[in-house]
């Protein structure tokens, strides 16, 4: 396996998960989350000229998923209690009977 060059994008990224934690954003309320990175966006492009547009696309993408990801963060929130944090049921068919528990497909025998 080949060694990753560290690149300006790479240290962009780090300094820009490095901001949104120092700064609370994942605390947040979505309003406020959006106009920060905007204004952060603008501060990026101006610390890291050399970036290209589609650099700086791909760097505001990673940070919109790092400060709203697909599972939130925090303890007990994960993908088998989708249904508690979002309020939608999982895949369709199955269910979680109990915390701790693996999800079960209708029809599938129930243990005693």
């Amino acid at each position: 396996m080949g060694k990753h060059e560290y690149t300006t994008l790479d240290r962009a990224r780090d300094e820009l998960f490095s901001h949104i934690q120092r700064c609370d954003v994942l605390d947040a309320k979505v309003e406020h989350q959006k106009e920060w990175l905007e204004e952060t966006m603008e501060f990026m492009a101006e610390r890291y000229p050399d970036l290209t547009k589609l650099q700086l696309a791909q760097l505001e993408a990673m940070g919109r998923r790092y400060i709203r990801p697909a599972i939130p963060h925090g303890r007990g929130k994960n993908a088998t209690t989708r249904e508690r944090w979002t309020g939608e049921p999982g895949e369709e068919g199955a269910a979680v009977a109990s915390e701790g528990q693996e999800p079960v497909t209708e029809g599938e025998p129930q243990p005693a």
